[in-house]
């Protein structure tokens, strides 16, 4: 990929077109990366410095299912705490692009500061 910021975004590998979160990734500058929940860890691998990494759960996940994206996402927290990478949980494409954007935002802010 090209110079532009990565995300990853994690999802169940079922994707609608209408909820691709791809699309206000690119509008807000990031260039992005969506990859099954299988494949996280092996695509991470390949993104030396996501700017941020989306743990996008499917609307109608049962409760093993929440569990499994939690425990990704808590795992992925303590893995990419070192580099001070967001880890952000989301239920959908919706909230998730500004949740994103606050996140880096105040991340931006703080490092300013520092």
């Amino acid at each position: 990929m090209n110079g532009m910021q990565k995300v990853l975004v994690v999802d169940s590998g079922e994707r609608a077109p209408d909820s691709a979160l791809s699309a206000e990734l690119a509008g807000m500058g990031y260039a992005s990366v969506t990859a099954p929940f299988e494949a996280a860890d092996d695509v991470l691998a390949l993104i030396p410095s996501p700017a941020a990494v989306v743990v996008q759960m499917p609307y109608q996940a049962d409760w093993s299912e929440r569990k499994r994206f939690l425990e990704l996402a808590s795992r992925l927290r303590k893995t990419l705490s070192a580099n001070s990478t967001p880890v952000i949980i989301t239920g959908g494409v919706s909230g998730a692009a500004t949740m994103l954007q606050n996140e880096l935002r105040t991340r931006a802010v703080a490092a300013a500061e520092m």
